[in-house]
């Protein structure tokens, strides 16, 4: 069975941006991975930093599948916030807005890119896409390497979009302790694309009173370990399809 993610290892120096010195850093090929989350209302049973806590798993999982040699694949420390406004009725939220957002990152991306070779946007929030792909557009066009992909699955469930079975099942593998499963209770399980409208006019609290997208209960850390494998494989395969064979296991 595969573990979740440790941040507690006697090599977090490897991977971990934050404990390197620089001279660990000059003249070697170095990948940089930021975690992007948010901070939001994830029903009444999930932490706000439901996004960030998964984000930055799926990150350090791919670095550790992408080092290879001297090329060094480090995760930096996470942006715990995005742009939430959809989530704002809901005490807890902090969103700085998809401006404020695509400018950070451009600015990140811009300082990193100095030193790293390549920097990788790991997101998961869903809230965060549109300012995400502004700011890779911009860095793109600027000529420097940066890629990102998405916290999802190949096929997602969109009847559980947002602090429901998947979510819920995730947490409890990754932080079983941040969940309580005594306060989970079924949200709206109507599609996305269905409550898009509403949602987009009102809010999720227009079309969920508990803030959630889908039905927690029945979640466990089994099929969250199981689902998690799978956006590993599928962010993987996001970043470089033809060559998904060569990464690390």
């Amino acid at each position: 069975m595969t573990e979740p993610p440790s941040t507690e290892t006697p090599h977090r120096r490897l991977s971990a941006l934050e404990y390197c010195a620089w001279p660990e850093l000059t003249g070697r090929a170095v990948t940089v991975l930021l975690p992007l989350g948010s901070t939001e209302q994830h029903g009444p049973h999930l932490p706000l930093n439901t996004d960030t806590v998964i984000a930055t798993a799926v990150a350090k999982s791919v670095a550790q599948r992408i080092r290879t040699g001297e090329h060094h694949a480090l995760v930096s420390p996470a942006l715990p916030y995005g742009s939430s406004g959809e989530h704002q009725q809901f005490s807890g939220t902090v969103s700085i807005g998809q401006a404020a957002l695509a400018r950070l990152l451009v600015e990140y991306g811009r300082s990193v890119l100095e030193w790293a070779s390549r920097l990788i946007f790991v997101n998961g929030h869903g809230g965060n896409l549109v300012p995400l792909r502004q700011a890779v557009e911009k860095l793109h066009f600027e000529g420097r390497e940066v890629q990102w992909a998405s916290c999802s699955s190949a096929a997602p469930d969109p009847s559980d979009s947002h602090a429901g079975l998947i979510e819920t099942s995730l947490m409890l593998y990754l932080e079983p302790e941040q969940v309580d499963l005594s306060k989970a209770a079924q949200g709206n399980t109507q599609p996305l694309h269905q409550l898009l409208p509403e949602l987009r006019r009102g809010g999720v609290q227009s079309v969920s009173s508990n803030g959630v997208l889908g039905d927690p209960r029945g979640a466990s850390a089994d099929a969250g370990r199981r689902t998690f494998e799978q956006i590993i494989q599928f962010v993987l395969h996001q970043l470089d399809p033809n060559t998904k064979g060569a990464y690390n296991d």
